[in-house]
């Protein structure tokens, strides 16, 4: 292969990489297009974005190295397509949702290698490349797919979870066989990882609340706690509190009555999971973490507040970010921001005068989104680096 070749590939790579955002929030916007994204499980959806993220790594890592044969699937791939087979999406939804990210990544491929000449037999090669490591991943995930439908448990255990299934998406089912109260007021929790079931028991039993806990898969737990009495602070405090396992995620939803109630408390703390497995607590409360995890389902939201409000910051010298922060922790008071940062008040002012020139806004007038743009910056900023 010539020199020439060699840099076109490794600017075809940089350019590649460079829409790497665009890429991603336009394969995801198709790929949740396939069936009805509004019917999709909360924790199913946030792994089809991360699975996302990785499928495209594994394509363009391809794309880096023509004419190698394809490497082993990544696990979230497998995680990914077990839990299709929980949440009730087809294989064909599955696989649909692969070659259209696949169909997106050959376009930009094609672009690009268009916009710097890349040669014909070279793009042949990388053509090649891609649909053999697509290939191999359809492979993979419909074994994994198959494999999981088959072990699938049909004991009582299944059974149960399959009614509560239907319940939660306000179907009606066959309650009677639990030895539970549905009408009664409810707290609803989803819980991952090494002992959170046990967890939950013991919470159960200090709270000294009737507990409805089932297992869906083994990596999953489900529980509501109820009773006649609706659910005061002291125990909202006590179930933050409490000394849940270090390698176990939790997350609750907001106290509710009836069907409806419970119902509604679980979707919210499977809205709110994914921010607790994220999170340097591991727990969240969905009545804390409201609007992030609603940012987290919605990647328009998400995209639209990195660009309108996150780009534009980094464009201002200073510290752009800390300063909103500090500002905002004060309740708008730049003599308290000043002193919290250890800077003078003409810098607070200056720097936030910087900023609404960057976004061609007064602050006070955006300060709800900002807030919620820096909280997001933050999480994903943790949760990038809790990934490496």
């Amino acid at each position: 292969m010539s020199a020439s070749s060699g840099l076109g590939r490794v600017s075809l790579e940089h350019r590649l990489n460079a829409r790497r955002g665009e890429l991603e929030q336009a394969a995801f916007a198709r790929i949740a297009a396939i069936a009805d994204p509004a019917a999709l499980d909360p924790i199913y959806l946030v792994g089809l974005r991360t699975t996302l993220v990785v499928a495209l790594d594994y394509g363009l890592d391809a794309l880096a190295m023509p004419g190698r044969e394809p490497g082993p699937v990544p696990v979230q791939l497998f995680a990914q397509a077990r839990l299709a087979v929980r949440s009730g999406v087809t294989l064909d939804a599955v696989l649909r949702r692969y070659a259209a990210g696949n169909a997106l990544l050959a376009d930009l491929l094609l672009d690009e290698a268009a916009a710097i000449g890349i040669r014909a037999t070279e793009l042949k090669t990388l053509l090649r490349t891609l649909a053999a490591h697509f290939d191999h991943v359809v492979a993979a995930v419909s074994e994994e797919y198959k494999r999981e439908v088959e072990t699938a448990p049909h004991s009582s255990e299944h059974r149960r979870c399959t009614s509560l299934r239907r319940l939660i998406a306000g179907e009606s089912a066959y309650v009677s066989g639990f030895d539970y109260e549905f009408g009664d007021h409810h707290i609803a929790m989803v819980a991952t990882g090494v002992g959170a079931d046990q967890a939950l028991k013991a919470l159960g039993k200090q709270l000294d609340r009737c507990l409805l806990l089932v297992e869906p898969d083994l990596e999953t737990a489900w529980a509501w706690l109820a009773g006649r009495d609706c659910f005061d602070r002291q125990e909202l405090d006590f179930i933050t509190s409490f000394a849940w396992p270090s390698r176990a995620a939790v997350a609750c939803g907001t106290p509710g009555r009836g069907i409806g109630g419970w119902r509604l408390s679980h979707r919210q703390a499977a809205a709110a999971l994914p921010v607790a497995q994220r999170s340097s607590t591991s727990f969240a409360h969905y009545a804390d973490v409201a609007l992030l995890a609603a940012v987290l389902q919605d990647d328009l939201l998400a995209a639209s507040l990195q660009n309108t409000y996150l780009v534009p910051l980094q464009a201002v010298r200073g510290a752009a970010k800390e300063t909103l922060g500090a500002y905002f922790s004060a309740a708008g008071n730049i003599s308290s921001a000043a002193a919290a940062l250890g800077v003078s008040r003409h810098t607070v002012s200056g720097r936030l005068g910087a900023i609404e020139k960057s976004l061609g806004r007064p602050i006070d007038t955006v300060s709800a989104e900002l807030q919620l743009a820096l909280r997001l910056d933050e999480f994903e900023g943790f949760s990038a680096a809790n990934r490496r």
